[in-house]
């Protein structure tokens, strides 16, 4: 009997990462002591604030360690419904929301209680790489929608339209975008949500960049354009990227009450609730008062800027603008290069860790993070600049 026939078939197509190798050998280097320049971080480099970790010491030290209600503790969730509301101008209750363990398990759940076998699920390319992973977890059929440079690779309302069958069920929206730093304006929004109103398309919008925004641009909900599309929208966010808490593992979602109770009850039979400290920790971090986030997504716009202005004397690259998040997806097709070939001899030549666009979707193209400090952006964009001018 062969090993794969003892696993479902679901988990069978699942996909391997393709990035692995490259992270893989890239941590391998750095243990060896080797001088790796990591520009493939998906998370922020700042500490978490202090605050946030007092609280955490505090649950502990008070015995807060036990099971707590599956979908959040009540103080948590009222705080959410509270920055729904006023960062985002969303009316949830309390019931109409989840605390999961990040907004990745967050996004999961909410397709597993919506996807049906072989409906198809659309997802703009280039895109994260889980979204379509998730979508074969559920057995649906992923539709990818291509975007492009020109419209920094944002999907127009005729692009969505085009890509619309009967056997449509959901869009994935991402603004700010992962891997491409897109961000969506209220008029685009507004367009998307009118077609999937029409076509009675539900919408999972994540939304976990919305504090990492640049150029002084605002961050609009989906879900805002009215009852209709209010409906038919899960909201993502999470705690991750605006507190710089990746490892407490806190998402949240807010819905329907419908699709929220679905949710709920699978998470009944599978995680159960978040760790109990970690929300506690979360509390203090939507407690917070400051300018912590925006503080932070200020930092990124100057690493930004400055990885633009060093990109643009470059030979054999381009870019598209990010207007969020902290990625530049990079445009490597004039070295004649595919992004793991890029990506491989970055990280053996030249010591630098980047992400190949491959697994995004955009075999052409890199990802590179700058949620990493100055001076190793400098370095790593010295290294580059000196190996591009050569091949």
């Amino acid at each position: 009997m062969r090993i794969d026939t003892r696993l479902s078939e679901r988990v069978r197509k699942v996909n391997p990462s393709p990035t692995l190798a490259i992270t893989a050998k890239a941590k391998k280097l750095k243990a060896e002591g080797k001088d790796v320049v990591t520009f493939a971080a998906g998370e922020p480099d700042f500490d978490t604030p202090e605050p946030i970790k007092l609280a955490a010491i505090e649950a502990i030290n008070s015995g807060f360690t036990k099971y707590t209600p599956t979908t959040g503790i009540p103080e948590l969730k009222s705080l959410i419904c509270e920055k729904f509301r006023k960062e985002n101008q969303i009316n949830y209750d309390s019931k109409q929301i989840v605390v999961s363990c990040g907004a990745k398990h967050s996004i999961f759940n909410a397709m597993f209680v919506l996807v049906d076998k072989c409906d198809e699920i659309l997802i703009p390319s280039p895109y994260w790489v889980s979204y379509p992973e998730m979508v074969n977890l559920c057995e649906g059929i992923p539709r990818f929608i291509k975007t492009s440079p020109e419209n920094s690779f944002k999907m127009t309302v005729d692009d969505l339209k085009k890509n619309i069958s009967s056997k449509t069920k959901l869009l994935v929206l991402n603004s700010p975008s992962n891997p491409t730093g897109c961000v969506y304006s209220k008029e685009e929004l507004a367009k998307i949500a009118e077609m999937c109103v029409a076509k009675k398309i539900f919408v999972i919008s994540d939304e976990i960049y919305e504090k990492i925004i640049f150029d002084g641009l605002k961050h609009t909900s989906i879900a805002t354009f009215g009852k209709d599309i209010y409906d038919l929208t899960v909201t993502v966010n999470g705690l991750s990227k605006s507190h710089s808490m990746t490892g407490w593992r806190i998402g949240y979602l807010g819905g329907p009450l419908d699709i929220v109770n679905a949710i709920s009850n699978f998470q009944d039979h599978s995680t159960s609730n978040p760790a109990s400290i970690s929300q506690k920790a979360a509390v203090a971090a939507l407690s917070m008062t400051g300018s912590f986030s925006k503080e932070m997504s200020l930092e990124f716009q100057k690493r930004r800027d400055y990885i633009v202005k060093r990109l643009q004397g470059m030979k054999k690259i381009s870019y598209v603008l990010p207007l969020g998040a902290f990625y530049i997806f990079c445009d490597i097709s004039k070295t004649n290069l595919d992004s793991m070939a890029f990506c491989t001899r970055l990280l053996d030549e030249l010591l630098i860790a980047a992400i190949p666009g491959i697994a995004f979707g955009n075999d052409d193209y890199v990802r590179l993070s700058f949620a990493t400090g100055f001076k190793a952006i400098e370095k790593g964009m010295n290294r580059l600049e000196g190996w591009l001018a050569k091949i």
